[in-house]
């Protein structure tokens, strides 16, 4: 790689990297004020894990010699012994994915949850879940080279984590929401924010970092020929999907929200993710439409089927993860459905979201329920009720002045 490439590399790392703080701040300031720090440290707590176990033996994983592989060796190269300077550089890169991948999951059991058993949960799924689907997507496995096994259909397309890092964490969500129960109070309009501009700087710090996210890979391709629709798509559907997301909210409420329009922006992110290379800009812009207004519907769909997810996890990451990778299959370049292709593009990339949907859920389930039978996996009511900052930390977000003068 040339200076500029490498140079690239290190900032994409380091944006991809602020997202998961982004995140922190993003999910922190939608609980209750006595239980940000609780929900602010499990996106920490996944920081320090998911990066030590991607050093040891998560990037080992991530890739794998033939498509049948389930995961790479963990103990070949332990520790990234042995990697030249540009494999470790890609290495860093990747260990922001499976970061942030795992902080995702946070959001659905906010209020409620003990931070060990987070913390336990947080590392088996990565090892057993993240790694594993990191190498069928990237790392040689079934889902990259999904079209030659089908006869010679198009690949499948996930240029920056559809699959592999949204659908994979929402699906997770959707158990862990399931695992841990509804919350004390669960009803619409019963959870409100208590720090708007918290979420606001959230997701700035996203879209900030998501161009690392979408764009980061381009620093492995020499002269970066795709960054400038990469670039271009991960602003359009963005903006797309907000303003898809506030007409939803003025016709429904009455009322556009900044927190709306937060969330709107996270849904447009998310669904340009699998799709910011192999979209015109056009189509990137109707894709982000569709995912701020399917997105706005969907966070209510918690209350119609009885799951808490605190933080729609489900309705942002598994739907819109879902919508972008199957728009490709409608209007990628040249292999859509609509833009010169057939069903095959709409094939391969069905088959892989469900797959990694399934898989995900199933695992989450199982070893949710496993920790939740051992150590206990959700507080007591009494304490959710008290707010579980002090019973599992011994802080609090907030000092009030009051407080301070005793």
């Amino acid at each position: 790689m040339d200076t500029g490439q490498l140079a690239w590399g290190i900032t994409a790392t380091a944006l991809v990297l602020l997202m998961t703080p982004g995140v922190a701040f993003f999910y922190g300031g939608l609980v209750k004020a006595k239980s940000v720090v609780s929900m602010m440290m499990m996106s920490f707590g996944a920081l320090a894990l998911v990066g030590v176990l991607w050093v040891l033996y998560g990037y080992n994983m991530s890739a794998v010699g033939d498509s049948f592989q389930f995961a790479g060796n963990p103990l070949v190269n332990m520790g990234l012994a042995g990697l030249g300077n540009e494999d470790l550089l890609g290495a860093a890169f990747g260990a922001t994915f499976a970061i942030i991948t795992v902080a995702l999951i946070s959001g659905a059991i906010a209020d409620r949850a003990k931070f060990g058993a987070w913390m336990v949960f947080a590392g088996v799924w990565a090892t057993v879940v993240y790694f594993p689907v990191a190498a069928w997507v990237w790392g040689g496995g079934w889902i990259m080279n999904l079209g030659d096994l089908l006869g010679g259909l198009p690949g499948v397309i996930d240029y920056a984590g559809g699959t592999a890092v949204h659908i994979n964490a929402g699906a997770a969500a959707l158990a862990l929401s399931i695992v841990l129960g509804r919350r004390v109070v669960f009803r619409k309009g019963a959870h409100k924010p208590h720090n708007v501009p918290l979420v606001l700087l959230g997701a700035a710090l996203l879209w900030f970092g998501w161009f690392g996210f979408n764009a980061g890979a381009e620093f492995l391709a020499e002269g970066m020929p795709g960054v400038g629709l990469i670039v271009v798509n991960t602003l359009g559907a963005t903006a797309a999907a907000i303003l898809g997301w506030m007409i939803v909210e003025k016709l429904k409420d009455g009322k556009a929200t900044a927190v709306g329009a937060a969330s709107g922006a996270v849904a447009g992110l998310v669904a340009i993710t699998p799709a910011c290379a192999n979209l015109t800009p056009g189509f990137a812009l109707v894709l982000g439409v569709v995912a701020g207004v399917v997105s706005a519907l969907a966070v209510d769909w918690k209350f119609k089927l009885g799951y808490d997810d605190s933080l729609d996890v489900v309705g942002l990451h598994l739907v819109s993860g879902l919508i972008g990778t199957l728009f490709l299959g409608f209007f990628a370049i040249d292999t859509g459905l609509f833009t010169g292709g057939d069903f095959g593009q709409l094939t391969v990339q069905a088959i892989a979201a469900f797959a990694v949907l399934i898989y995900s859920f199933v695992v989450a389930l199982v070893l949710g329920f496993a920790i939740e039978k051992t150590m206990g996996f959700r507080i007591t009511s009494e304490d959710e009720v008290a707010g579980i900052d002090n019973i599992v930390h011994g802080e609090e977000g907030y000092q009030l002045e009051e407080d301070a003068r005793v």
